[in-house]
């Protein structure tokens, strides 16, 4: 396994991590008819993973879960979806938290990429002074 292996499985579980926080942003505020239907936000959840080879520890994504985070019940008995008590169901999804979720890995993919990067410009500076 080499360092840009290691820098690979990061970039991939950072773009995972991206991805469901876009899903949620994208689902913030939506409306169901009952609170099975609503959306609930996902999470990614990442695991360690040793190569026994090297010696590396890389990350890996162990799953992308659904929250057990609770569904807000509002009262709108004019909406179309609402039930029989004039309920409708909404993401319990925080915009601020999603946000800070997709800024902070961004910042951590664009700190792989720039290692990435050093250790190329390395490997290239190496070679030339051959």
């Amino acid at each position: 396994m080499t360092l840009f292996d290691v820098a690979g499985r990061a970039m991939s579980a950072q773009l995972v991590r991206m991805n469901a926080a876009a899903s949620n942003l994208a689902n913030a505020g939506t409306v169901a008819a009952s609170e099975q239907e609503a959306y609930r936000p996902l999470r990614a959840v990442f695991a360690q993973q040793l190569d026994g080879a090297t010696g590396l520890s890389t990350v890996k994504v162990d799953g992308v879960y659904r929250s057990d985070a609770t569904p807000i019940r509002e009262h709108n008995p004019d909406h179309p979806l609402a039930d029989a008590n004039g309920d409708v169901w909404s993401a319990p999804v925080d915009e601020n938290a999603e946000m800070v979720e997709m800024l902070e890995s961004s910042r951590q993919y664009q700190n792989v990429v720039e290692a990435m990067q050093t250790a190329k410009q390395l490997m290239l500076e190496t070679m030339r002074m051959k």
